[in-house]
């Protein structure tokens, strides 16, 4: 099992970025997929990104491709979400996830841990 938190949130303008960071603990962090998902008042949450354990391989969401960057530093059990060219739209609680497989996934239901999430508001 991996223990998650998530840093790097706060308030932003439209346009700016953030690196929002999610900290492992636990041995198995390097033999885990990540992942990065979001959820915004109302909604359900929503896959944003994810990367194996080597960090060779990435997925994002069709509305983030471009703007945001997953990686990971398996060294410093971390993994990373760059976010450029923020918009009002990806304002939500954004949360890290791990799963006990090494490939991807870009659904929640593949992931058994999660971290408690960091609220990202981009204002117009």
């Amino acid at each position: 099992q991996v223990q998650l938190v998530e840093s790097g949130g706060g308030l932003v303008q439209a346009g700016g970025s953030l690196r929002l960071s999610c900290a492992a603990s636990g041995r198995t962090f390097r033999w885990a997929g990540m992942g990065w998902f979001r959820q915004a008042p109302g909604q359900e949450r929503a896959f944003v990104a994810a990367i194996n354990w080597t960090g060779d391989r990435t997925y994002y969401a069709d509305s983030v491709k471009g703007r945001f960057t997953i990686s990971r530093d398996n060294a410093k059990n971390t993994v990373y979400l760059q976010m450029n060219s923020l918009r009002p739209e990806d304002t939500a609680v954004y949360y890290c996830a791990g799963r006990n497989r090494g490939d991807y996934a870009t659904s929640g239901e593949f992931y058994g841990d999660w971290g408690q999430g960091t609220q990202v508001t981009v204002s117009s």
